[in-house]
């Protein structure tokens, strides 16, 4: 695009000005079709891209690029947990959604890792922090290179194709699009995300690799963007389990975030001799050890959160679950079922309380 970055901040901002506003459905209203929750949760969120994109672009405010990737993900979770019931060009969206995340990615995780260089230098004599200084100036510069990329990736045709499709695609009127149930769509989706992330918590074991807890973590974030999307027919039950899930997604990140922390360090002082000064690769190396003790620290208390997490909470949202179901059934909306989704009358029914987890050792 021929545009300077100026120029597409105040085009985007002119249209997230004309944005529609998201449809709104009661928590009573359960005749709702899964395709139209689908719907106006796409054109919310797309109206939250066009809110938070000016402010990721210029980059003054770091939270505006972590709304913006949050709003990403969002897009790419409604168009998974809705693949059966949305027209087939928005399901073929979500693989453009995926590369739009990585444009964003390595730019937020700079921010990131500065926020937590900034916070731990605030702690130090300010001697000390004078070691951190070249270490800072050159993960700016790398945010910067970063930074650039990213609008090129914002500004790129794919990308801009990406946001046209999602925009006329969740214009396309509801009646023809399929008219499973809502209640009965989320009732035994955000029961099959709880199993996953169950599963892939009960195969974490004391040395377990990165990639298995951030497995762990996709998983919660699936199933509270389930969660959230049926909040308004799931009522407190829904709530409850939504702060226990972002308190676990909290450990999880800070676990994630110390452990790319480190790798970074670790790879920068294997840089040719001379790169940095001898007193910032010696402060590297105490920041590195840091972040070591936040990852095992934060691993001894995963099992806490889990708890709290499959506990009570899981249990009153299960039951709610299937009242859900059961009102879905009464009103004679079918629902095609998705593999390893339980009968219908046994989600109506309650399941019998879930066994008591191994409890992880650290």
């Amino acid at each position: 695009m021929n545009s300077t970055p100026s120029a597409r901040v105040s085009q985007v901002s002119a249209d997230a000005k004309a944005a529609p506003a998201p449809v709104a459905y009661g928590v009573q209203d359960d005749s709702l079709a899964a395709s139209e929750l689908a719907i106006a949760e796409l054109q919310r969120l797309l109206g939250l891209w066009l809110a938070h994109e000016p402010g990721a672009r210029l980059g003054d405010d770091p939270e505006e690029l972590h709304q913006l990737r949050v709003t990403a993900r969002r897009i790419d979770a409604t168009l998974g947990l809705f693949k059966r019931q949305l027209p087939p060009t928005l399901v073929r969206a979500r693989r453009a959604t995926k590369v739009v995340l990585r444009t964003l990615g390595t730019a937020r995780d700079l921010d990131v890792q500065l926020s937590v260089l900034q916070r731990y230098c605030a702690r130090l004599p300010e001697k000390e922090r004078a070691a951190a200084e070249p270490l800072r100036e050159h993960l700016e510069a790398e945010r910067e290179r970063a930074r650039r990329r990213m609008l090129r990736g914002l500004d790129s045709e794919p990308t801009r194709r990406w946001l046209q499709t999602l925009t006329v695609a969740s214009e396309e009127p509801a009646e023809q699009l399929r008219a499973d149930s809502a209640a009965a769509v989320l009732a035994a989706r955000v029961g099959r995300r709880f199993r996953k992330l169950r599963k892939s918590v009960e195969r974490l074991r004391p040395r377990s690799s990165m990639d298995d807890y951030h497995g762990v973590r996709r998983r919660a974030k699936q199933l509270r963007y389930a969660i959230e999307c049926a909040s308004v027919m799931l009522g407190k039950p829904a709530d409850d389990m939504l702060k226990a899930l972002r308190r676990l997604q909290d450990k999880l990140g800070a676990h994630q975030d110390a452990y790319m922390a480190q790798q970074r360090l670790t790879a920068l002082a294997g840089e040719p001799a001379g790169a940095l000064p001898p007193a910032t690769l010696f402060f590297m190396g105490r920041l590195a050890e840091h972040h070591a003790v936040v990852t095992l620290q934060t691993r001894g208390t995963l099992t806490r959160s889990w708890r709290k997490v499959r506990g009570r909470r899981w249990k009153t949202l299960r039951a709610r679950l299937g009242q859900l179901h059961a009102g879905a059934v009464a009103l004679s909306t079918t629902i095609e079922p998705e593999p390893s989704t339980p009968p219908p009358a046994e989600i109506a029914a309650g399941r019998p309380p879930e066994p008591e987890l191994r409890t992880l050792k650290h």
